[in-house]
């Protein structure tokens, strides 16, 4: 079986995260986990990726970005709360708001691009915040500086505070530009962002900037919460914001080559399948409602061609019809798991 579906990269450590990280070993440096200069390297990166300049002193050391995410709901929002999210979006989300306490509403993105007016009628019934996933995982999309402010606008109207992951931002392809939620100001908002996927350090740590107002509330997050963070997470994350911006610059080179060779590999093998290339990240979201494989294209993939996509209905009922596929590998097993999803299909 090859496994096209889970979301890290197949590619080697960038080598100043695997030089730190061997020599916090050597010294046996595996105590429990203190930011060190992690929010400064990532104030540093966010500086010359993004135009960004968060506030190191208002940053916190999270464990991962979901477990942030439970975290903030709860200091963000009253018990019971609603909290809007965009679905087709990432799986945990459906998960992670009920464990904070809070309920899910969802608001479908309408032909893969943010709904306002929904937006605005959810928040004016009463959600008392946004999970924004920016870049959208599983498209992929990167909203602009005009959508985000109109985002902010309506959030702001009703009084709704804003919690964007931007996990894959570092990821941003050419084309496209990150901007963070938090970038233009005083905005009732929280960003959260981890190493873990440009750099493949999944489960690492953390950075949580946000406005003046968010950072007073931040002050009742637990005071145990850092710790449960790992110091080579930490380290490696360091590393990684202070000294890969060569081995990122490279990576997203040969990941904007592989969405263009998925897109030829596909017009010529599965022309049936729609597919936006991404405009952030390794991930691939892809529309098989043509193929007559009912909700789940990926359990046809997987029992008739042994290759493994994450399955679109994990996503929230718009993702029924489509599957996600990881490109983030070598161009040949790329082409390898289109050849198994052709053959799969061709076999039906």
């Amino acid at each position: 079986m090859l496994p096209a579906f889970v979301a890290e990269m197949d590619v080697a450590l960038a080598p100043p995260v695997r030089a730190a990280l061997l020599e916090a070993v050597e010294l046996g440096d595996t105590g429990y986990a203190e930011p060190g200069r992690l929010f400064e390297a990532f104030a540093g990166f966010a500086r010359r990726r993004f135009g960004w300049e968060p506030d190191p002193g208002r940053m916190v050391l999270m464990p991962d970005v979901m477990a942030g995410i439970v975290e903030l709901l709860r200091v963000l929002t009253a018990p019971g709360a609603g909290v809007v999210i965009t679905p087709p979006v990432y799986p945990p989300f459906f998960e992670g708001i009920p464990e904070a306490g809070r309920s899910v509403v969802e608001v479908p993105l309408a032909g893969g691009e943010l709904d306002l007016d929904a937006l605005e009628s959810a928040f004016a019934a009463g959600a008392g915040a946004f999970l924004l996933c920016n870049p959208h995982n599983p498209t992929g999309r990167v909203l602009d500086r005009p959508q985000l402010d109109a985002v902010a606008a309506v959030a702001e109207r009703h009084g709704v505070v804003v919690v964007a992951d931007e996990i894959h931002a570092p990821l941003t392809l050419a084309g496209a530009r990150h901007t963070p939620f938090a970038a233009p100001g005083e905005r009732c908002a929280v960003v959260l962002t981890s190493a873990s996927k440009a750099f493949n350090l999944a489960g690492c740590k953390c950075a949580v900037a946000g406005s003046r107002e968010v950072a007073r509330k931040l002050e009742s997050l637990p005071s145990e919460l850092p710790y449960r963070a790992g110091i080579l997470g930490v380290i490696g994350s360091e590393a990684a914001f202070e000294h890969g911006d060569a081995w990122l610059d490279d990576l997203l080179v040969a990941l904007d080559r592989n969405r263009r060779r998925l897109a030829e590999l596909l017009a010529a093998r599965l022309p049936a399948i729609r597919y936006r290339p991404p405009d952030a990240s390794f991930l691939a979201w892809l529309d098989c409602r043509a193929l007559g494989l009912g909700d789940d294209p990926a359990g046809a993939f997987l029992e008739r061609g042994r290759v493994a996509l994450e399955p679109g209905p994990s996503f929230g009922a718009p993702g029924r019809g489509f599957a996600r596929l990881n490109i983030g590998t070598s161009e040949e097993l790329l082409a390898e798991a289109v050849g198994r999803m052709a053959a799969a299909v061709s076999g039906a």
